[in-house]
């Protein structure tokens, strides 16, 4: 009986696939075709969207910034001060760039004041100069950063300008300065 309805079935189809029109046929089979394919392209559009999307967010995503290093401790701050402190027995060759420095820069330096003064509690020397400076102005910033560059272990403590008239070129101006010097003479 399997036999029998099998058999009929076949005939069945082949009758309604003479009755079909083929170019409908062919179309229909078409259109299935780029149904299927419309929806593998999508899917592999999705895919490569993703993975474009991906991408740019972890480029455009800044990288952790490194760790910041270990603070150094207060032995190794105290050693980093020590190692910066001047020599206390090159004072004057010291003083010496620091005219020369007024020179390159056409400065006018008079007579100083200069004070020595001792810090025992944490063993170095601090050597106090006052310079009453007389040229332009921008030559006397120069001439300080200049010397805060030319020796490391110095500090600008004080600057004043004093100027006798609004059209004068040059000002007075009045720099102190702190040299720090190791306790023991070198």
């Amino acid at each position: 009986m399997k036999g029998a309805s099998l058999g009929s079935l076949w005939l069945r189809l082949r009758v309604a696939l003479a009755r079909m029109n083929p170019v409908l046929v062919v179309a229909t089979l078409l259109m299935l075709a780029c149904v299927a394919s419309l929806a593998w392209l999508g899917a592999a559009r999705m895919r490569v969207a993703e993975d474009y999307d991906a991408a740019r967010l972890a480029a455009a995503r800044p990288a952790p910034p490194p760790p910041p290093p270990a603070a150094p401790g207060a032995d190794q701050n105290l050693a980093h001060f020590y190692a910066a402190l001047g020599q206390r027995r090159g004072v004057e060759r010291q003083l010496k760039e620091l005219f020369a420095l007024a020179a390159r820069h056409g400065l006018v330096l008079r007579q100083g004041e200069y004070r020595a003064g001792q810090d025992r509690a944490g063993g170095f020397t601090t050597y106090q100069v006052n310079l009453p400076v007389k040229g332009r102005y921008g030559a006397i910033w120069a001439f300080a950063f200049d010397t805060l560059r030319a020796l490391p272990h110095a500090s600008l403590d004080d600057v004043s300008f004093r100027r006798d008239a609004i059209g004068e070129e040059n000002v007075e101006a009045r720099l102190r300065l702190t040299l720090y010097l190791s306790g023991a003479a070198r």
